[in-house]
């Protein structure tokens, strides 16, 4: 397979090339955990507004804040790799299954108005995205959606950040590597100040920045729905010495008691090796281990949440 960085025109989909779209998306879920879409359907005039609120709130309502805290740890000066902090500027806002949007201090109105419309846009390609892969996975349609849905819904939340200019980017990351825990994952990031990086093949690899692209990579519970099919992917951010990178990702996860397995199909299909490689789990519990263990290998996450199995009773979660 070519090492190219995969980049999928959504807009084909409803071509003729429609079957070469699919099978990109399929190579790029099985080969790279990461895909960029262009003309994924979210106006270019909206994710520039998202853009100019998100870089002005951080120079009015956080710059400060992260150099005084830079300050604060003597981080200038550092002459030895920092293992346990991540050079990045934060705030997150809830979407689903209850929306924070308009309780997090410090945002002007029309601020979170355009987060409150980028919100849905995102949702809704999420949910798009997860039917295009079930259709490339052979499952129903409306199968990962269902299958992230608990009792209430799926979890969906942006972490906002911002990656300020780095004095000694060779001693301190952006953002450690790590697997994202969740489900699917959609970011919106800087055009011009790149970092970003997946690890494949055992080489760590540049995801280009593309101007009104919505980048997406696939969480551990995908993997585990797919019983491996689907890899989530290990990535990082390389601070910079030069230029503040903007990086919104949003997290399309299950619902906290959404109850994640294998397929029963994919497993029929697998290798008889392969049958039963994941555990079944609750998604909260699989998150409270992950919280401990973020910056560590996922598979003895999995392994944990193998040996939890044999304890717990996974019979139908009661809703009250």
């Amino acid at each position: 397979m070519e090492n190219t960085f995969p980049v999928v025109d959504m807009g084909l989909l409803q071509t003729e090339k429609r079957a070469e779209t699919m099978d990109k998306i399929k190579d790029a879920c099985e080969n790279w955990g990461f895909f960029e879409l262009v003309d994924h359907g979210i106006s270019h005039e909206l994710l520039d507004a998202v853009e100019n609120f998100t870089k002005g709130h951080y120079k009015k309502c956080m710059e400060q804040r992260f150099k005084e805290m830079v300050a604060s740890k003597g981080l200038e000066a550092v002459q030895t790799e920092i293992n346990d902090l991540d050079w990045e500027s934060t705030f997150f806002l809830k979407h689903l299954p209850v929306s924070n949007v308009y309780e997090v201090p410090d945002l002007d109105d029309e601020y979170r108005n355009v987060m409150k419309e980028f919100a849905l846009k995102l949702e809704k390609l999420a949910e798009n995205l997860l039917d295009l892969l079930c259709e490339n996975l052979g499952l129903e349609k409306g199968y990962l959606k269902k299958a992230f849905y608990g009792s209430k819904g799926p979890t969906f939340g942006t972490k906002v950040s911002n990656y300020p200019p780095c004095p000694k980017p060779e001693l301190i990351k952006g953002l450690r590597a790590h697997t994202d825990a969740g489900g699917i994952i959609l970011l919106f990031q800087d055009d011009k100040v790149s970092g970003l990086q997946l690890l494949k093949d055992g080489n760590w690899i540049d995801v280009p920045p593309m101007k009104h692209s919505i980048v997406i990579n696939l969480g551990d519970q995908l993997e585990v729905i797919t019983n491996g099919r689907y890899k989530s992917v290990e990535h990082r951010v390389i601070a910079q010495q030069d230029g503040t990178r903007m990086s919104l990702a949003s997290f399309y996860n299950p619902g906290s008691d959404a109850v994640i397995f294998p397929a029963p199909e994919l497993i029929e299909k697998a290798e008889e090796e392969n049958k039963l490689k994941y555990p079944k789990f609750v998604f909260e519990d699989y998150m409270k281990l992950y919280a401990g263990l973020k910056f560590q290998a996922k598979e003895p996450r999995f392994e944990a949440m193998k040996a939890m199995e044999t304890t717990v009773n996974l019979g139908p979660i009661e809703t009250v």
